[in-house]
């Protein structure tokens, strides 16, 4: 039986502040007496830790950092959203709600999506409060600009460092509540077990990076902050140290995992530029509202400049296409992330890509730099500027940058209802690790949005709910299943040590990440996926039979780290090709061949597939069960994405 989303009754614009009113309350006093257990330390799980011993629980949070500043949130680099209208442009929070919707292809849950969209105001009055240096007008107001997929300004902004200023401020409020001792910082603790007893969520088994160390940890409930699972392609725009580890595990625990095929591919990243490299880097979205995106209009033209017989500023404008401004005038530059990168492919495709592969277009300064200056685009984009010129040597105010999509974010995770707790009573996901807001496309600006949201203002009232029903005895590793949670994990330790083959577990993560790109990335089709589903398999027998690991167990072992995502990587693969083959039709991220409209856009099967796909685990190397949460739309009406 699929589990309720605990959906609230009555209109969309009062659901959230109802809901806040009947979830059940924990006494203040007795708040002291429930341990909670967060695991990842970025924005969504500092906010998380942070707010919860504010109210007075016991918290113990987790992190494979050696500081909860390293997470992955600081590479965040345009900007955080919210339905402020300080712009006086139209703005408001249905607007925010009906973009967040339409952005994500009509894939995503009506009822989070609005309170995503409420509770974004509030985001930055407190990040204000903790001091985050958001960039301001003339007058003193908080500025704004533009992002994709919106015709208004909402995004609020620190430079090109937006992330990193925003995690500051909840690390700030985490390292508050840690010098007060009611959280505890485990750091360079990795979780690689989900303790269920009685089939609630009671703790995790996590492994000390430095030592070795199997260590068990019991509380009430826990809260999952781990991040996405992007890396599963192995060139993304991902730090090399994110992975699906976590979630995973819990999935295998009987957590449901949303929608895994959701992959966002960002269109403005470096390209890549040999087989050496590791990850990605980013370009801010936010470069987009003075850049501008073109291609020569001619293969030939394009061909000369690949071969360097002609200079990028020897094209004229009449020999160049801004092809989102052609096909997309309303929006221009400004379509959402999964339409500009699919038509970036497609002119690359068609023989007029940039650059040495031929894998990249332009994007494009000189105007806002005539318009202006190189002094005022400096001021609002200066440390990008400076980023892609320490990378490429190429400097990008005299001439255009190259761009071409990558893998950044993932839509899909655990499944949760309305309360972020998953199918496991007792586990709940924040931020990037669950699939609730985001449909098939996340906005640009929209990931801090949610992660702060989840933290600050969602799971601290949701969370008592459970624990208020929960009795507030203390709970202890001594049950078996802590026992038996630790030996399956020292088990695992040492089949990947003993395997003695040849290699290397970042050999298998390459071949992994090539077949996830090629026949599960910007595009997929029926016969691509049967393909990879079976050379994936074949790779999963691969892996377990010529691993090759030195080192031993008892020490810092970063091979022994590496084996085990890579090993979670290759089954979440699967059921990533798995959920791609089952869907037929094409929406937002998730583009089938087979499944497209005349013009090239993505056409979607309201008919068959509005739902929310959420795989069950049965067995190792067995087929998943598909649950199906229909999504009713009572507030925006379903109709064929247009940017035009």
């Amino acid at each position: 039986m699929f589990p309720d989303s605990k959906i609230p009754e009555g209109p969309i614009t009062e659901k959230w502040e109802k809901h806040k009113f009947n979830v059940k309350l924990v006494n203040p006093a007795n708040k002291r007496k429930y341990d909670i257990i967060v695991v990842g330390t970025g924005l969504a799980g500092a906010s998380a830790a942070a707010s919860l011993a504010e109210l007075g629980y016991n918290v113990k949070a987790f992190t494979f950092h050696d500081s909860p500043r390293r997470a992955h949130s600081i590479a965040a680099q345009g900007g955080i959203n919210a339905a402020k209208n300080y712009q006086n442009d139209g703005d408001s929070v249905y607007r925010l709600f009906y973009d967040t919707v339409k952005g994500g292809d009509y894939r995503s849950r009506e009822a989070n999506v609005y309170r995503l969209a409420q509770v974004s105001v509030n985001i930055i009055d407190q990040c204000v409060a903790q001091g985050v240096p958001f960039a301001r007008e003339y007058g003193g107001l908080l500025a704004n600009r533009s992002f994709g997929g919106a015709q208004v300004s909402r995004t609020f902004y620190a430079r090109g460092q937006t992330g990193q200023q925003l995690l500051l401020g909840a690390y700030s409020a985490l390292s508050r509540q840690v010098a007060y001792g009611k959280v505890k910082l485990y750091t360079r603790s990795e979780m690689l077990d989900l303790v269920t007893v009685d089939g609630q969520a009671r703790g995790i088994i996590t492994r000390n990076l430095l030592t070795g160390e199997v260590e068990q940890h019991a509380a009430h409930a826990v809260v999952l902050a781990t991040g996405g699972y992007g890396n599963v392609f192995f060139l993304s725009t991902n730090a090399m140290y994110c992975n699906a580890t976590a979630a995973w595990r819990a999935h295998k625990k009987g957590a449901y995992f949303a929608n895994p095929c959701f992959t966002q591919i960002h269109p403005t990243c470096i390209p890549v530029s040999g087989d050496y490299q590791s990850k990605l880097t980013l370009m801010s979205e936010s470069l987009r509202n003075d850049g501008r995106v073109w291609v020569p209009a001619t293969k030939e033209t394009a061909e000369k400049l690949r071969k360097g017989e002609i200079n990028v500023n020897d094209i004229q404008e009449a020999d160049r296409d801004y092809f989102l401004e052609r096909k997309y005038p309303a929006f221009g530059n400004l379509v959402p992330r999964d339409v500009a990168s699919r038509n970036a492919k497609m002119m690359c495709d068609e023989g007029r890509g940039v650059g040495s592969t031929g894998l990249a277009v332009f994007l494009d300064f000189a105007d806002v730099i005539q318009r202006t200056s190189a002094e005022a685009v400096s001021q609002k984009y200066g440390n990008l500027f400076d980023m892609y010129a320490k990378i490429t040597g190429e400097n990008p105010y005299e001439r255009p940058m190259r761009i071409y999509p990558a893998v950044h974010y993932t839509m899909g995770g655990l499944w949760v209802d309305y309360n972020l707790q998953t199918s496991v009573p007792g586990l709940y996901a924040t931020g990037e690790c669950n699939f609730s807001d985001h449909g098939a496309n996340r906005l640009g600006a929209s990931a801090l949005m949610q992660g702060l949201a989840d933290g600050y203002f969602v799971i601290p009232y949701t969370i008592g709910d459970y624990l208020a029903q929960t009795p507030p005895k203390p709970v202890t590793t001594e049950h078996p299943a802590f026992q038996q949670a630790q030996a399956d994990v020292e088990a695992r330790v040492q089949k990947l040590l003993s395997i003695n083959g040849t290699r290397t577990p970042d050999d298998f993560h390459k071949k992994l990440g090539h077949l996830m790109w090629e026949y599960c990335g910007m595009s997929r089709n029926a016969e691509g996926l049967r393909y990879a589903k079976a050379e994936i398999q074949k790779l999963r027998r691969e892996f377990w039979s010529d691993l090759k690991l030195a080192g031993t167990e008892n020490e810092m072992n970063q091979a022994l780290e590496k084996a085990g995502r890579v090993a979670d990587f290759l089954e979440l693969g699967e059921l990533m090709v798995d959920d791609a083959l089952d869907r037929n039709e094409s929406c937002g991220g998730h583009f089938r061949e087979e499944y497209q409209t005349p013009e090239g856009e993505a056409l979607r099967n309201d008919d068959e597939y509005a739902y929310v796909a959420a795989w069950q685990y049965t067995a190792d190397n067995q087929p998943e069960i598909l649950n199906k949460e229909e999504l009713t739309f009572e507030n925006v009406k379903l109709t064929q994405r247009s940017y035009k």
